[in-house]
């Protein structure tokens, strides 16, 4: 069943929020971002977003491909957020503009994740790293997010599995092969899969 705009923000808001300030807290520390330019990629209410905005200097862009989710979006904005309409596979962005990348969950619908690997790190700029993939937080989170999402959702576990079956690692490794990306692996933490993508620095002139 498809889930309007609405009742996605809705569970972000009132099962998943937990988990954001945590995974913000991660990416921030992998990267060492403290300030310039942020994307959130499939940003939906901008939850993510916004606790990178609090946790650090960053301007962040949340991005997403559904106007009606860049809508709600926008009116709960905070200072720094700007969220904005695009797809992962052809983001509206200058290449090497973008110090921190991250998205959370959204990696398991993109159409073509290679594509959308190159095209993240043509907007990192040198230096900068991506974290996309899904986490949730800690042990004790995930327990409670799934017993929320089971009641509201009795398929919920065969969702979660069926979504992650088709990115493992292995995939996501042959996929990151196939992207051309110079810097990038699969990054295992006690509740999370990420792929970690960066850009190194730029040639020296000569």
């Amino acid at each position: 069943m498809k889930r309007s705009a609405e009742g996605f923000a809705r569970i972000a808001r009132e099962v998943f929020a937990p988990v954001y300030p945590i995974i913000a807290e991660q990416a921030l520390a992998w990267s060492g971002a403290r300030s310039g330019l942020a994307l959130d990629i499939g940003s939906g209410p901008s939850l993510l977003a916004a606790a990178l905005a609090k946790k650090s200097e960053l301007s962040i862009i949340a991005l997403d491909t559904d106007p009606a989710m860049a809508r709600i979006a926008r009116e709960a904005a905070c200072d720094r957020v700007t969220p904005i309409i695009g797809d992962v596979h052809c983001m509206p962005l200058r290449d090497n503009t973008v110090s921190l990348a991250v998205s959370r969950g959204s990696i398991y619908f993109w159409n073509d994740r290679s594509k959308a690997f190159s095209e993240i790190e043509r907007v990192l700029r040198p230096g900068g790293a991506a974290f996309v993939g899904g986490s949730f937080g800690t042990p004790a989170i995930r327990e409670e997010i799934f017993c929320q999402m089971r009641r509201r959702n009795p398929d919920w576990d065969d969702d979660v599995a069926r979504r992650s079956g088709g990115a493992t690692p292995d995939t996501l490794r042959a996929e990151l092969a196939a992207s051309g990306v110079a810097h990038g692996r699969i990054r295992r933490e006690e509740e999370g899969l990420w792929v970690e993508i960066r850009k190194g620095p730029a040639p020296a002139i000569r």
